[in-house]
C-alpha cells in the first residue's frame, strides 16, 4: 500500500487507541496511527500513572509520619513538591519512551498531528490525508466544568492539579467520584485541610453502597470532611482563595477548589457528525463489534458511553484489532471490568453492587456477605481496615466482589476472575490462599458464603 494508505487508520493515541494499534500489527494489519499531544494519552500523561505516582508519595509521607507505631523512629519535616513532582514525571517519561519503542519496533506509522474525520474511510491530518479499509476514533475526553466556572488561577481541574508545585493549606473538591477522592487522599496525606462537595448522597456513587460507607468512615477518621447531598453555587477567588457558595446558603472558603466532577468525550469540531457519526451528548454510540452508525468507523474509549477506564480502552483496542483481523473474539462485558479507586483507603470492585444484582435477578435470588479484614494477618501487620463483600446468587454463583482496604486494588485480578468464570463459593473456598497475605480474605469470605467459616463468626 502506499504511505498514506492501510488497513487501519486509528485517530487518537491514547490507551484504546494504541492497544488497537499494536495488537493489529501483530496480526499482521498494516496500521496507522495519529495522536496530536503525546503517545499514551490522558491515563499516561494527565491521568492515571500521574495520580497514582502522587498517591504513592503521599503514601511514603503517611508511613513517615505514623512510623511510630511501627517502632521505627522517623520524622516528617515537610513536602518537597517540586521534587514530587520531579518523580511523578520520571515515571511518565520511562513508560513514554517504552511505549515510543514498542510502536516503533511492531511497524506501525505513527503520524504526530492533529487529525479530522473527513470521510468513512479517511483523516486529514494538517492537509495530508489518511485512508484506511477501516478507521478507529479514540479521541479521548476532557476534564468537565461546570458552565459560568471558569478555570484558571485557585480553581483546577485534575491536569491543573497535577502540576501544582505547592501543597494547599486548604483545599475544597468539588465532585466525590473517582478523581476527587483520589485527590482529596493525596492533599490530605500532605497535610492540607480538604472539605469534599458532592451532589449525590454518597461518595464514589457507582460503588456498592457498603464500599461508600466505608470510605467514608476511613476519611472521617482521617479527618477530611465530605459534604454529599449539598449541591454547587457558584464561586469566585480573590488574592486570599477561593470562595464557594452551596445551594444551601452556607459558604466555604480555601486556597484551591479543584472541579473533579467527571470527564468529558473529546469530539467537537473533529468531523464525526458531518461524517454522520451518530452521537449521544457527545458520545459515540457503538454496536457490540464497536462500530458506530457508519459502516467501517470503529471507536473506542473514553468516547464510547460507559465506564471511563483505561483498561476498558485497552481491551476495546484488543477486541477491535481481533474482530476486524476476522479472529472472533470474545464480547466485551461491561460488568466483568474491574474497578479500583485508589485513595486511602482503596475500594476496588468488579460484578454487580448488591442493589444492582438485586434488581436484575430480583431481592430473594441474592445473598452477601462481609469478611472483615480485622482476621486478616497481613491487614493487621498493614494496619488496615476494611473488608471483602461477595454478592452471589441463590445457587451460589458469585455475580460482585467488593472491596475496601489498603492495596486492595491487587487483589481484584482474582475477583475478575471469580466473577466472569462465573465460580461458585464451592469452588473458591476449596482452592488454597498463601499465609500470610491479604489474598487469604478473598478465600476466607468465600468459606464463609459456602457456609464453612474459618477466620469468621457463623
Amino acid at each position: 500500500m502506499a504511505d498514506n494508505q492501510s488497513d487501519l487508520v486509528i485517530l487518537g493515541g491514547g490507551s484504546g487507541g494504541y492497544a488497537c494499534a499494536l495488537r493489529a500489527s501483530q496480526l499482521g494489519l498494516s496500521v496507522t496511527l495519529i495522536e496530536g499531544a503525546e503517545l499514551g494519552g490522558t491515563c499516561l500523561h494527565r491521568g492515571c500513572i500521574p495520580t497514582k505516582a502522587l498517591l504513592h508519595s503521599a503514601e511514603v509521607a503517611d508511613t513517615a509520619r505514623e512510623s511510630e507505631a511501627f517502632g521505627i523512629e522517623a520524622t516528617l519535616t515537610g513536602i518537597n513538591m517540586p521534587k514530587v513532582l520531579e518523580y511523578k514525571s520520571g515515571v511518565i517519561s520511562r513508560l513514554y519512551k517504552g511505549l515510543q519503542g514498542l510502536v516503533k519496533s511492531r511497524g506501525v506509522n505513527y503520524v504526530q498531528g492533529w487529525g479530522k474525520l473527513t470521510s468513512p474511510t479517511t483523516v486529514d491530518v494538517d492537509g495530508t490525508t489518511y485512508t484506511g479499509k477501516s478507521v478507529v476514533l479514540g479521541t479521548g475526553s476532557y476534564a468537565r466544568s461546570i458552565p459560568g466556572l471558569e478555570i484558571g488561577g485557585r480553581i483546577l481541574t485534575s491536569d491543573e492539579a497535577l502540576e501544582l508545585a505547592e501543597v494547599p493549606g486548604s483545599a475544597i473538591v468539588l465532585g466525590g467520584g473517582v478523581i476527587g477522592v483520589e485527590f482529596a487522599s493525596i492533599w490530605n496525606s500532605f497535610g492540607a485541610e480538604v472539605t469534599i462537595i458532592e451532589a449525590l448522597p454518597r461518595l464514589v456513587a457507582n460503588e456498592d453502597e457498603a464500599c461508600s460507607k466505608a470510605l467514608e468512615r476511613a476519611f472521617r477518621k482521617r479527618g477530611i470532611t465530605a459534604k454529599t447531598g449539598i449541591k454547587f453555587a457558584s464561586a469566585t477567588q480573590d488574592d486570599q482563595g477561593v470562595h464557594v457558595t452551596l445551594e444551601d446558603g452556607s459558604t466555604l472558603d480555601a486556597d484551591y477548589l479543584l472541579v473533579a466532577i467527571g470527564r468529558g468525550p473529546k469530539t467537537d469540531g473533529l468531523g464525526f457528525e458531518q461524517v454522520g457519526v451518530a452521537m449521544d451528548r457527545g458520545f459515540v454510540t457503538v454496536d457490540e463489534n464497536l462500530q458506530t452508525s457508519v459502516p467501517g468507523v470503529y471507536a473506542v474509549g473514553d468516547i464510547v458511553p460507559g465506564l471511563q477506564l483505561a483498561h476498558r480502552g485497552f481491551a476495546q483496542g484488543i477486541f477491535l484489532a481481533e474482530h476486524l483481523a476476522d479472529q472472533s473474539p470474545a464480547p466485551i462485558i461491561e460488568s466483568g471490568i474491574p474497578r479500583v479507586t485508589y485513595c486511602d483507603p482503596e475500594v476496588a470492585s468488579v460484578g454487580l453492587t448488591e442493589a444492582q444484582a438485586k434488581a436484575q435477578y430480583g431481592e430473594s435470588a441474592i445473598k452477601s456477605i462481609e469478611y472483615n479484614l480485622g482476621g486478616n494477618g497481613k491487614s493487621q501487620i498493614l494496619g488496615t481496615a476494611g473488608f471483602v463483600k461477595l454478592v452471589a446468587l441463590d445457587n451460589g454463583q458469585v455475580v460482585g466482589v467488593h472491596l475496601v482496604g489498603a492495596r486492595v486494588g491487587e487483589l481484584i485480578g482474582e475477583g475478575e476472575l471469580i466473577v466472569n468464570w462465573e465460580a461458585d463459593a464451592d469452588d473458591v473456598a476449596n482452592l488454597i490462599h498463601a499465609h500470610p497475605s491479604q489474598s487469604e480474605a478473598i478465600g476466607e469470605a468465600h468459606l464463609a458464603l459456602a457456609g464453612k467459616p474459618l477466620h469468621a463468626h457463623a
